[in-house]
């Protein structure tokens, strides 16, 4: 007779990571409008882009009715620069409570048990999991601690993951889960992973590169089914992270390498149709997928940078679409480039809503700062509403 596979429960509100292909997190990629589109072509969860939680600390949760969804912001922190009279609230996190429910992980930057606590708290009862972020190489991560930083830190990324697990995840019953990177050793890396299988975890993500690597540089595989053997044998969901293609590859090397899932990063950012299966019919043209894109960034009122970078990542360099489309400024403008005429009305209405069209350049804002630019249609100082979003 054979032993029954032990499995960690999964939380009433949470989600069993196994036999799922998901949405990597990913900055600026992994905005809402990306999450839907991906959840639209058949991605099972999505991650959200790391929020770090200072900055999560302090925002109000606000249900948006004019775009269904719901949004955390919160007011410019204090800065010894003058402030101007107005201040804009900053969007640090937005999700729709109905196309993402049950299938959204947020992820959090974090190199505190108690800040980790606080920031987690705020949205969960808005998502399926809290995920943590100790893989990122980036400095705006490791400088404070986060991200890979807590891969040297072993003690500390333990108490963050119990903490959660503790405080967050029993009390609003979620998922808690943690993304880690290889390190140097096979050795090393089965240590850190039994560590941390014993916190009460539900999931953990290997992304199959090691820190100093860069993506150009090809995943390595060779410590995976180590990993997913000590993970198995905790009852921890063991997902893969590293040059995966599509839906179809990740379903080979889940076999492969006997991983319970897998995420897709870089292949997304450049066509989301990637969660679909060959035998669904694969990766749509760029024009269909960018048509989605579009349509879903003005439904949710996507903030107009971030769009036309996503933009820039979904669309052939060399197309003439393309060339029109990077001298944009505003939704309207797109929407004639793409020939999308049928989104005229509501692109005008977002415009308005956000302001596009109407922004200054870094060298106006500096100089508005240092006091020495005064101009408005209306005779006015223009007022510059400074970012409290500090996400990655």
């Amino acid at each position: 007779m054979e032993t029954p596979v032990k499995r960690v429960p999964i939380p009433k509100n949470g989600v069993d990571y196994r036999g799922k292909i998901v949405l990597a997190p990913m900055v600026r990629s992994g905005e809402l409008p990306s999450r839907l589109v991906a959840l639209k072509y058949g991605a099972d969860l999505v991650w959200g882009p790391e929020t770090i939680d200072r900055s999560m600390v302090g925002t109000t949760r606000k249900v948006n009715l004019d775009t269904s969804t719901i949004d955390f912001t919160r007011l410019p922190s204090n800065s010894s620069r003058p402030q101007p009279e107005v201040q804009t609230e900053s969007l640090i996190f937005s999700t729709h409570p109905v196309l993402e429910h049950r299938r959204l992980i947020f992820q959090l930057g974090t190199a505190s048990p108690s800040t980790a606590v606080e920031a987690a708290k705020l949205v969960a009862r808005d998502v399926a999991g809290i995920d943590v972020n100790a893989g990122c190489p980036k400095s705006f991560s490791t400088a404070g601690g986060m991200g890979a930083a807590l891969l040297q830190d072993p003690e500390r990324l333990r108490s963050i993951l119990s903490a959660l697990v503790r405080d967050v995840g029993q009390v609003y019953e979620i998922g808690i889960s943690v993304k880690i990177r290889l390190l140097d050793t096979l050795e090393r890396t089965a240590s850190l992973v039994r560590t941390l299988c014993t916190t009460g975890i539900t999931g953990l993500t290997i992304h199959c590169r090691t820190t100093p690597m860069r993506p150009r540089e090809r995943a390595i595989r060779q410590q995976l089914q180590t990993v997913s053997k000590i993970c198995r044998e905790a009852g921890v969901a063991c997902l893969m992270n590293g040059d995966v293609g599509n839906k179809d590859e990740a379903l080979q090397l889940m076999e492969q390498y006997q991983v319970d899932g897998a995420m897709i990063a870089t292949a997304a950012e450049a066509n989301f149709s990637c969660f679909r299966k060959s035998d669904e019919g694969g990766l749509l043209p760029w024009k269909e997928v960018v048509t989605a894109y579009v349509t879903t960034a003005l439904e949710v009122g996507n903030r107009w940078g971030n769009t036309k970078f996503l933009l820039s990542q979904l669309m052939p360099g060399k197309s003439e679409a393309f060339q029109r489309v990077v001298s944009c400024s505003t939704y309207q403008e797109v929407c004639r480039a793409l020939e999308l005429s049928h989104l005229d009305a509501l692109a005008m209405s977002v415009d308005q809503k956000l302001g596009n069209g109407n922004r200054l350049t870094k060298a106006m804002k500096k100089k508005m700062r240092r006091g020495t630019v005064k101009a408005a249609a209306t005779g006015n100082q223009l007022q510059v509403p400074n970012s409290a979003d500090v996400r990655g």
